[in-house]
Formats: C-alpha cells, sequence, structure tokens
C-alpha cells in the first residue's frame, strides 16, 4: 500500500472525534446560553395580609402561614417580578434596573408601619374640675370622649399619679387605698408605637371621712373594753341589752284608741 493512503487512513478516525468533540462543546455553550436567557417564570406571587382589628399590613410569599389565623385579609398583589420584565416585548426600550421583589415587600411594608398619626381630641368630662373624694366611702369616676373613633392600633390609657389604672373611656378608682391629699388623674391616647396623641388630664382631692373615723374608732374601743369584762358582768350586760331593746320596742309602737280606752277605765 501507498505510505500517503496509509498516513490518511490512519489519522481520519482522530479528526472524527475532534469533530463529535468541537459539536458537544457548542452543543453545551449555546444550552447554557439559553438557560442562561431564560425568564424566571416559576418565581413565587406576593401576597398582602391584612390584619382586621389592628389594620397592620404584612407582606409575604408564603400565605400558608396566616391561612389558620382568625381576622386575616390574604389578597394576591401585583408586585412587578423579573418574570414580568422578561416577558416584555422586544420592540420595549432598554429596561431600567429594577429592584427585587423582597425589596419590594420591605419597601411597603415599611410604608405601612409609617401611616400618619391621627389628630384626636380628648376630653375629660369627669372630673372636669378640681374636686374632694371622701376616704373610703367614695370612688373616683373617670369618663372621657374621644373624637374621632380609635383608629387601629391605638388605645387610651388611664394613669392615677403616673401609674396605669385601666385602659378605655371608663374608669372607676377605689379611694379606699389612696392616701390623703392632692392626685393627678391622666388619660393618654398612645398608638401601637408607644407615641402620644393626645391628653387630658385633672387633679383631684382625697379628704379622711373624719365622722365615720371616730365612729369606728368609737366601735373598736368599745369591743375592747366589752373584751376585758369578767364573764358574769358580760351575762349582766347582755340581759339589761336585751331588756333595754325590748323596752325600745313597745315604746315604738302606735296607741290606739283600745289601748287608751283600757288605761283610762284603769
Amino acid at each position: 500500500m501507498h505510505p500517503t493512503f496509509q498516513a490518511t487512513i490512519k489519522t481520519q478516525p482522530i479528526l472524527q472525534f475532534n469533530n463529535h468533540k468541537l459539536t458537544g462543546l457548542l452543543l453545551g455553550l449555546v444550552m447554557g446560553a439559553a438557560s442562561l436567557c431564560a425568564p424566571m417564570v416559576n418565581a413565587a406571587p406576593i401576597y398582602k395580609v391584612i390584619d382586621e382589628k389592628t389594620g397592620h399590613v404584612t407582606f409575604t410569599d408564603r400565605p400558608q402561614n396566616y391561612e389558620q389565623e382568625a381576622g386575616k385579609q390574604i389578597s394576591q398583589t401585583d408586585v412587578i417580578s423579573n418574570a414580568n420584565i422578561n416577558s416584555s416585548s422586544n420592540n420595549a426600550p432598554a429596561a431600567t434596573p429594577t429592584t427585587s421583589s423582597a425589596a419590594v415587600t420591605t419597601q411597603l411594608a415599611a410604608n405601612a408601619s409609617t401611616k400618619a398619626p391621627v389628630n384626636y381630641q380628648l376630653t375629660m368630662t369627669e372630673p372636669n374640675e378640681e374636686r374632694a373624694y371622701r376616704r373610703p366611702a367614695q370612688s373616683i369616676e373617670v369618663n372621657l370622649q374621644l373624637k374621632p373613633a380609635l383608629q387601629g392600633g391605638d388605645r387610651v390609657v388611664i394613669y392615677l399619679d403616673g401609674d396605669e389604672v385601666a385602659q378605655g373611656l371608663s374608669a372607676s378608682i377605689a379611694t379606699v387605698d389612696i392616701m390623703p391629699g392632692a392626685h393627678n388623674i391622666q388619660a393618654i391616647v398612645k398608638d401601637d408605637a408607644g407615641r402620644t396623641l393626645a391628653q387630658a388630664e385633672q387633679t383631684v382631692y382625697v379628704i379622711q371621712n373624719t365622722q365615720t373615723l371616730q365612729n369606728n374608732k368609737k366601735i373598736a374601743q368599745q369591743l375592747l373594753a366589752y373584751e376585758r369584762l369578767p364573764w358574769h358582768q358580760k351575762v349582766l350586760l347582755r340581759l339589761r341589752q336585751k331588756e333595754n331593746n325590748q323596752q325600745n320596742i313597745q315604746n315604738s309602737q302606735p296607741v290606739t284608741n283600745d289601748a287608751f280606752a283600757k288605761k283610762v277605765g284603769r
């Protein structure tokens, strides 16, 4: 066989192998480029969750975490994602860089939490002036008026000398444990962040009921003296008290005509 023809036969399989290898390499590059250009069609949608009580808004891509909670309104939002951008027509102008869905969610949640405060008008209708209360017989009744009505997350707190005693538009504060003197009643409207939106206050005075105190002291002294008596004197004292009670009952009965005639006949 001719040496040149023999060399051609030996090199042909090598060229075929190289062609297959080159073809596979090119196919891999094309598929890789196609995967990079593929749109993100599987991006999870964003859901808006509203608390019906407080009005607080939360954005999430896992609505199943809130489906079991009562008082939650869940709805899907139209937040722009990469899939929307990639699926736009080829004739559209070059898109400017956009933030990710996570960044949009964070921004929307921040805007919802920084809502404008409500301009409340709070009035204390009771007590509406400086007033004195007798301890311990009287209680301090507190009544408030608020316009407009409380919004979600806001609350009214009532304080006595800086200590919280109640929440709401009314309260009854017992004076039995309050020392005599001047005291401050304050009502404050606060938002969910603890900021003061409106307030009203009044000074009241607590005085000791002197007559009641003296009566209680007198009764205590009489009981102490009775306990110190010997047993026979206690018995005589009880009999005497019983006779006095019977005499008082007889004297309190009205005198009838028959009873008056019997006395005259005698």
